[in-house]
């Protein structure tokens, strides 16, 4: 079997930009790869996505959710080329300017950019769904949620089913009488390392999306958890009550149902990134993600302080271990060590 890095030229000298140099530039959390690339001639740059099939991915939820984002006058990257067979795409290059290097370099801007990334939700928020997206609905939610039972616990104290199976018959009736419905689209990953300033483009175009293919339908809160309970960085709590406040203002909400349903979505992200982030560690060997742990068990103990998390609480804080310093080593003691559950 060819490797990938010439299957990537081979993708590359089918298009204008045949002879590119290419740099790396980043990898994340799944198994994709990114490469800047610069144009032989003009010196103009693009990033090439290598999204390997034979490791289970897939470009065309890409293309198809960039396109939507960009026929709502969203600013997704343009792709230059694509070969889907092989997952390869050459994308627009919206630059590096992060809103969390940004925020860092300019502490002062941090709030214009929130609201400009809130913005860009309730311009979302406002079109029609694409055709043929899956809904996150509550079952699917419910079982997400409970990756923090299936890792986090299991690679702390233990497996513990009846607890799990407590916790997922409370919480999804609890999701399902939550206010609203999936009558949006949600990025599902729509936060600081994904968004792109861009301030010579004008209103909601000055953000940059990234990392948009696995988006589905789902609450109109969810992305906006997402955005102000970051994993990554630390959201001023102003910040954050400024934007929900923004959001349910822009947007004509029940600001006693909206906050309801985003203390339940964060709930139900917060469980499922702690699910993911030691997953991360003890299956695929990527121990860095145990370190942002506290950040999100610090979320989901305060979205816990709802009173309509109230029949679950206990569920989760008396079964699942607070991230101490042991808890956390355990966890990096099984780097890469769990082949599947």
């Amino acid at each position: 079997m060819r490797d990938r890095a010439a299957l990537a030229s081979e993708f590359l000298n089918g298009t204008d930009w045949r002879g590119a140099r290419r740099e790396m530039l980043a990898g994340d959390a799944s198994n994709r790869r990114y490469d800047r690339v610069f144009h032989p001639q003009t010196g103009q740059s693009a990033v090439l996505m290598d999204a390997d099939p034979a490791k289970g991915e897939d470009v065309r939820p890409f293309t198809r959710i960039a396109r939507h984002l960009s026929s709502q006058g969203l600013s997704a990257p343009r792709i230059l080329a694509e070969d889907a067979g092989r997952g390869f795409l050459l994308l627009e290059d919206l630059g590096d300017a992060l809103f969390a290097r940004v925020v860092l370099a300019e502490p002062g801007l941090e709030e214009m950019l929130y609201t400009a990334a809130t913005d860009v939700l309730s311009a979302l928020h406002r079109a029609s769904l694409p055709a043929e997206l899956a809904e996150y609905d509550p079952a699917l939610m419910t079982r997400m949620a409970a990756l923090a039972h299936d890792w986090y616990l299991r690679g702390t104290h233990g497996a513990d089913v009846t607890a799990k199976s407590a916790f997922s018959a409370t919480f999804e009736p609890i999701l399902q009488q939550m206010d609203g419905t999936a009558d949006v689209l949600i990025q599902r990953d729509y936060h600081a390392e994904n968004l792109l300033w861009l301030p010579d483009r004008q209103g909601v175009a000055r953000v940059g999306l990234l990392d948009f293919q696995d988006a589905m339908a789902g609450h109109r809160a969810y992305d906006l958890v997402s955005l102000l309970q970051d994993a990554r960085r630390d959201v001023p709590p102003e910040i954050e009550t400024t934007m929900i406040a923004h959001y349910i203002y822009e947007n004509d909400m029940d600001p006693t149902a909206f906050e309801a349903a985003y203390a339940i979505l964060g709930t139900q992200r917060n469980l499922r990134i702690l699910g993911v982030f030691a997953r991360l560690s003890m299956h695929f060997g990527k121990p860095h993600y145990v370190d942002l742990i506290p950040r999100v068990w610090d979320h989901l103990i305060r979205d816990l302080d709802h009173p309509a998390l109230s029949p679950v609480r206990s569920m989760i804080v008396d079964v699942l271990p607070e991230p101490d310093q042991n808890v956390l080593q355990r966890l990096k003691d099984q780097c890469g060590t769990v082949p599947t559950l």
